[in-house]
């Protein structure tokens, strides 16, 4: 009898307050303010924050017309940096603008339906969730959503924006067991320090737990499983005043948790020409179907691309030993089914729509909603039809 495999998975999310992720939204808030007025618009938005200070960068070619500094200071607002309190506020920060045009080399093979740059895309799917996604990052985000949540509806008014989460499950034989560890730091405010001012109150944690840890993990947490609530003691300082945040810096967050091999292209404030976002939500739909269809348990996709070429320079399906029919089979039936071409997902994903400031936080794949198009497990049949399952 062989041995059972055993080991631990750990994957993490932030809430929207941490600062990568305010550069994220930011990112997409601008994008989607273009593509209201001009849907053919070529945008590649970064944002950069540090204490008060918001650059923002990066090479746009579009008539619509924007007020820039509005959108960002409306959309820090949103999140919740509105007191300064928390070291950051939304009407006191300075902005820098930089933001230029497409590169003329660039836009030359862009116009003509090829991809925006060379790269390697990666979406994966397995039965792990209903979600068709790994355990550990769904229930990181749904911790983080929560604690979010539990802010923003003002449950415990001491919650600061900025905020991560950490879960760790046990596997046997590949297969998700229990969950053994949790962890949940919050940026707060001074009212729930203890007498040494160093910790925060025993209650606090409670208070925590009860809100925002139970009703997501309630019914996993067996008695070995760890919790940890702030465990360096206090999370006063947070967001920009603390940590200087990038877009495109959680890109592993944005996907799969680690669970999956990443080509290393970043989402956030870019349009549907640059298949960095285009291909990798065209890899996780393709991804998703195939399992969905009960063709394998578990899929990669990998999807490839040069600059200035339509067509994918290759197409990877790798089910992990868990698939019906061989890869090679299914590498055929994908060229057929789904269309490849950045002009073909656009269409066939409808990217052309601002739609993007939802998909920043909490990850871009596992969402409901009518306009996570990639999400949808509509190919089924086609491809049971094709592999003639």
């Amino acid at each position: 009898m062989t041995s059972k495999q055993g080991y631990f998975f750990t994957s993490e999310s932030v809430t929207e307050g941490h600062p990568d992720k305010i550069c994220d939204i930011v990112s997409d808030s601008i994008l989607d303010a273009i593509l209201e007025q001009d849907q053919k618009a070529r945008v590649a938005c970064e944002t950069f924050i540090s204490r008060k200070l918001l650059v923002v960068g990066g090479e746009i070619s579009t008539f619509a017309k924007i007020n820039t500094r509005e959108i960002i200071k409306q959309t820090i607002k949103k999140i919740g940096y509105d007191d300064p309190s928390f070291g950051f506020d939304y009407d006191a920060c300075v902005i820098m603008d930089t933001i230029n045009t497409q590169s003329p080399d660039i836009a030359m093979g862009v116009d003509i339906g090829g991809a925006g740059d060379q790269g390697f895309m990666i979406g994966f799917a397995c039965k792990e969730t209903p979600e068709l996604m790994p355990l550990p990052i769904i229930l990181a985000h749904k911790l983080s959503m929560k604690l979010t949540e539990v802010r923003k509806k003002n449950i415990l008014p001491y919650l600061g924006p900025d905020g991560k989460t950490q879960v760790t499950i046990e596997y046997v034989n590949w297969i998700p067991k229990r969950l053994d560890t949790v962890v949940l730091s919050t940026q707060h405010t001074e009212e729930i320090l203890d007498k040494t001012g160093e910790h925060i109150t025993k209650n606090a944690k409670e208070e925590i737990f009860n809100q925002i840890i139970a009703p997501v993990l309630d019914k996993l947490i067996d008695k070995n499983t760890k919790i940890y609530v702030n465990p360096t003691g206090k999370f006063l300082m947070g967001g920009p005043a603390a940590d200087t945040g990038l877009t495109g810096r959680k890109i592993i967050v944005d996907t799969y948790g680690g669970m999956a091999a990443h080509g290393g292209g970043a989402f956030s404030g870019k349009d549907s020409t640059k298949v960095d976002r285009s291909a990798c939500y065209m890899a996780r739909h393709i991804a998703k179907n195939i399992v969905a269809a009960g063709i394998a348990n578990k899929c990669t996709v990998q999807l490839a691309y040069a600059i200035g070429i339509a067509d994918p320079v290759s197409v990877m399906v790798d089910t992990h030993y868990s698939g019906k029919i061989p890869g090679i089979m299914l590498e055929s039936v994908v060229k057929k089914v789904f269309p490849l071409t950045p002009q073909g997902i656009s269409d066939y994903l409808e990217l052309r729509k601002p739609i993007f400031g939802q998909t920043a936080a909490y990850g871009h794949f596992g969402r409901n909603g009518k306009d996570f198009t990639w999400e949808k497990v509509n190919k089924i049949d086609e491809l049971k039809a094709a592999v003639k399952m």
